[in-house]
């Protein structure tokens, strides 16, 4: 994806559609090897009627930490630790699809203040990055889940937007690929130019999520998107 000097072509994402009259958008991002369709079933069971949630499914690509096995990625990744490589023309350009889906939505009526970006693991990573480099109205809020700030050094220099926007970050302590410190790290970064930022652990999730975790997830969209 990274390495295509054209815009990459992505499947139609899975829309779970509001149920009553839409006016907000939610657009969730899945992680390493996963696509939409997990993703779509969790948040069934916590959606508002009057939130169309959007999933979208990234290309297979090769992926070298797991050694060049093609696989749904929204970015190469060489490593887990704060130090490894980076795949950064691959990181802007699913930040770019992103984009597009949000512009999507507000062709339709959907302010981005009416929207929330988010995403686990990787694509939590690209929901962080693409809203933190975006100089245009910011979103509603932005969900974390298991996650990191890919291209960290680059802040806060390369900040332009949403500084003030609610932002949940949430971590599984028993996590072993994103490790808990890599979260924390992460938490404290973004703290000190965003300070509606809030980090919430869980005691025995690993790299997945809990009932407890998309019950605050629930709790975030209610209160950053009541219907009107």
């Amino acid at each position: 994806m990274g390495n295509s000097s054209s815009s990459p072509k992505f499947d139609d994402p899975i829309v779970l559609e509001a149920t009553g009259r839409h006016s907000a958008t939610v657009i969730f991002l899945h992680g390493l090897g996963d696509t939409g369709l997990g993703w779509s079933q969790a948040f069934t069971r916590i959606r508002q009627p009057h939130v169309k949630y959007i999933f979208p499914t990234a290309n297979s690509i090769p992926v070298t930490l797991n050694g060049g096995i093609k696989m749904p990625c929204w970015f190469d990744i060489k490593g887990l630790d704060p130090s490894s490589p980076q795949d950064e023309s691959g990181i802007k350009s699913a930040s770019q699809l992103l984009q597009s889906l949000v512009a999507h939505e507000e062709k339709i009526g959907i302010n981005r203040n009416r929207i929330i970006v988010g995403g686990f693991s990787q694509g939590g990573a690209i929901a962080l990055y693409s809203s933190f480099v975006s100089s245009s109205q910011p979103f509603a809020g932005i969900v974390a889940l298991s996650t990191w700030l890919p291209l960290h050094y680059q802040f806060p220099s390369a900040l332009k937007g949403n500084q003030q926007t609610p932002i949940l970050q949430c971590h599984g302590l028993a996590d072993v690929v994103v490790l808990p410190s890599f979260g924390v790290l992460t938490g404290q970064l973004i703290k000190s130019f965003n300070p509606c930022h809030e980090l919430k652990t869980y005691q025995e999730m690993g790299h997945s999520s809990c009932n407890e975790e998309l019950q605050d997830v629930k709790q975030f969209v209610e209160r950053l998107l009541p219907a009107i």
